[in-house]
């Protein structure tokens, strides 16, 4: 694998998917959402000059209580790239036993029920989706909350085996974004038109007022941290791991 590129912190988004694509191949895994965030950075892989088309991984977790929106936007993205796409699913022998103990919106009830419900139908499926990765390149960006305002565009995720966890967009404001999408002509999901900022289950997401925190929409009935468990150390307030010298990735 190649070194990162020097001062990776002031590298462009772009920069850096090519440095990733160069230097772990199919052994990076794009996590998409298909938020904003993540049509920009599917643009960019496909974009990419670096390496054979579809080098790295793109998959999404497909919870099972998505937007129709949001499943619209899956196909259309898919026929536009022309990327493989993994979609991984809630394993039947957790999600049966979840909705047999708590119902199909158990999560209402506590902020306990929840986690277990973002825990079978994302994290689990997350942590198959990543066995075998080297890497994997998410959407975060610091100006999503202040929860986020800390992302490094790359690090070290001491939950996923160590692996590097890349954040191409990190430093991108609203407005960078909104920018590349009209300037690219990105497909988007329909819902962010509707006051939807971040979008994910449909029973666990609405619209946020203008000027609202962006995640206000996210598990609304609940106070404190909004995160699901995807990124832990957002959550759990751990640190993170260091990420090794140049010296020390391997060529």
């Amino acid at each position: 694998m190649a070194e990162p590129p020097e001062g990776i912190g002031k590298a462009s988004a772009s920069e850096i998917v090519d440095w990733a694509t160069r230097s772990f191949g199919s052994g990076a895994a794009f996590a998409c959402s298909f938020g904003a965030e993540d049509m920009v950075l599917l643009d960019l892989i496909a974009r990419s000059p670096v390496g054979a088309r579809g080098a790295i991984r793109w998959f999404t977790l497909d919870t099972g209580r998505l937007y129709e929106e949001t499943y619209g936007l899956m196909q259309t993205a898919r026929s536009r790239y022309g990327l493989p796409l993994e979609v991984y699913t809630p394993a039947a022998s957790e999600l049966e036993p979840l909705l047999a103990r708590g119902g199909p919106n158990l999560f209402y009830d506590s902020v306990e029920n929840r986690k277990a419900c973002c825990q079978v139908r994302k994290v689990a499926p997350l942590d198959r989706a990543l066995r075998g990765a080297e890497a994997w390149i998410v959407g975060l960006r610091r100006e999503q909350s202040t929860d986020r305002a800390s992302v490094e565009k790359l690090s070290r995720d001491p939950m996923h085996r160590n692996i590097w966890k890349i954040c191409p967009l990190a430093d991108w404001t609203d407005a960078e974004v909104q920018e590349y999408v009209r300037a690219r002509n990105v497909p988007t999901n329909p819902l962010h038109s509707k006051g939807f900022l971040s979008i994910g289950c449909a029973p666990c997401t609405r619209a946020v007022a203008p000027g609202e925190d962006p995640r206000a929409g996210r598990w609304w009935w609940e106070t404190g941290v909004k995160e699901c468990g995807l990124h832990s150390t957002l959550e759990r307030g751990e640190p993170r791991a260091p990420a090794p010298a140049a010296s020390a990735v391997r060529s």
